[in-house]
């Protein structure tokens, strides 16, 4: 499958799993799974023809490993993995799901790539999900810099996750490594590059 096949799969199953299923049909199920058939079927129906194959590979080949693939309904392969009948997005949703994520104790630092414009807003009131559960945290610089790269020049924000966390705060950390926090309070922060 060529790059700008598997970018179109992976950028469709990423507004159809994380944000929009009632668009094509689909149900999502209280932790954001939906049958691959079924996918296949919705997109089929709604012009979007999707071969299992191609499904796999997008699901094995994405860089961030937005998907997991599973087998059955008691959880099964980790990010990236393609064997199952079942398909969720990793994170990132904006209609309601559980992803059932446990609890983790974060690294000392963790990092958010962003853009100047949102600086002002940030240092008054940190880090907030937005449309999004939750705000997403990279574990290493070079991350968070191709994270806000997407939207201009991007600036990394430090994330002081120890303090935060013996603060009280509740990390996650998703199945392709996305640390997950409800809010970042801006005493946690420190603007750098």
């Amino acid at each position: 499958m060529d790059e700008r096949r598997t970018v179109k799969v992976s950028k469709y199953l990423s507004t159809h799993l994380r944000h929009q299923p009632e668009r094509i049909g689909l149900t999502l199920d209280e932790n954001g799974w939906v049958a691959v058939e079924e996918l296949l079927r919705a997109a089929a129906r709604h012009g979007f023809a999707l071969s299992r194959a191609e499904l796999d590979h997008v699901v094995a080949a994405n860089d961030k490993r937005r998907f997991t693939v599973c087998r059955g309904f008691e959880g099964g392969v980790e990010g990236g993995g393609v064997e199952g009948d079942r398909i969720r997005a990793n994170q990132g949703h904006t209609v309601a799901v559980d992803l059932d994520l446990p609890p983790a104790e974060p690294p000392a630092y963790l990092y958010h790539g962003t853009v100047a414009r949102a600086m002002d807003a940030i240092r008054a009131e940190g880090l907030r999900p937005m449309a999004r559960h939750h705000v997403h945290l990279s574990p290493d610089r070079e991350t968070a810099t191709r994270v806000g790269a997407r939207r201009g020049r991007p600036l990394v924000l430090t994330v002081d996750a120890g303090a935060m966390h013996r603060a009280g705060h509740v990390f996650r950390v998703s199945a392709n490594g996305v640390w997950l926090a409800d809010a970042v309070p801006p005493r946690f922060l420190r603007l750098r590059g």
